[in-house]
């Protein structure tokens, strides 16, 4: 009977232990992994997410002047897909450590080399920094409760990584020359496939010739005659060139062709692009 009464506890004890094992309950800083393309790579940021949980952040918290892992849990990574410039600075393509010190007036930003430090600030070493430059913080009228970090103002050659928490929102002015890589391209493409509709959006949208860009954007449209995409942006390039009967006509055969597919924004787009050419009496 003993021995059948050991054996049983140590059953439950057993199974007791594997219950507990396999408990999972959520991360009080769960982690966030996202990827934005820009330029001609893409950004991807790794990070874990605390919450605000009534706590005062800044100054507290997170106490100013401070080297703070921005973030919790590791590292938070930021990897540039290609070289690319940060506040005006040259950065290799490849995954940095993102640290910051943040202050009433500005916040210090460190692009760090070494990704397995963590929290563990004590044994940061300056000569492991990539960069390191100040932003000014601006104070939100929303509060954020969960600490953020987005990719925003997305243009072909900059953007923004906007750090969210609490009432305070930080932003990291990033920058890409594209526009070398993507002349070689087009010079090399017009010999092979000839990407026209491609290059001559490129030219408009960059300020290039746009005599080309609407020798183009036309042999674009003689491939692809029911492409409204193609015709709306062949308007822009004549509007831009004030040749504002082709631009009207354009945009007409492209929003007719927009209704034809039910699409809602260059339906939108053409519309108003044709009310502007008429604004201005042409």
């Amino acid at each position: 009977m003993q021995k059948f009464t050991t054996s049983l506890m140590a059953l439950i004890i057993a199974t007791t232990t594997t219950s507990m094992a396999q408990l999972k309950t959520p991360q009080p800083s769960p982690t966030q992994s996202l990827t934005q393309a820009f330029g001609l790579g893409e950004i991807k940021i790794e990070y874990s997410r605390p919450s605000v949980k009534g706590r005062t952040i800044f100054g507290d918290l997170v106490p100013f002047g401070k080297i703070w892992r921005t973030g919790a849990n590791q590292s938070t990574k930021v990897t540039f897909g290609a070289d690319t410039k940060v506040n005006g600075n040259d950065i290799a393509a490849g995954t940095y450590a993102l640290y910051t010190i943040p202050n009433t007036a500005d916040w210090e930003i460190i692009f760090y080399k070494d990704l397995t430090l963590g929290g563990n600030v004590g044994d940061y070493k300056k000569e492991d920094e990539m960069m390191r430059f100040k932003v000014k913080p601006m104070a939100t009228a929303d509060k954020m409760e969960t600490f953020t970090i987005n990719v925003n103002n997305i243009a072909p050659t900059s953007c923004s990584i906007d750090l969210l928490w609490d009432k305070t929102k930080v932003s990291i002015p990033v920058t890409t020359n594209i526009d070398e890589n993507v002349m070689k391209q087009i010079d090399k493409a017009m010999g092979d496939n000839k990407p026209y509709f491609q290059a001559a959006n490129y030219y408009y949208e960059n300020d290039k010739d746009l005599n080309k860009a609407r020798e183009w954007i036309n042999k674009a449209v003689e491939n692809n005659p029911k492409a409204y995409w193609v015709l709306h942006t062949k308007a822009k390039i004549e509007y831009k060139l004030k040749n504002y009967p082709e631009a009207t006509k354009a945009a007409e055969q492209s929003l007719a062709l927009a209704k034809e597919s039910s699409d809602n924004s260059y339906i939108k787009m053409n519309e108003k692009l044709i009310a502007d050419v008429k604004k201005m009496g042409k």
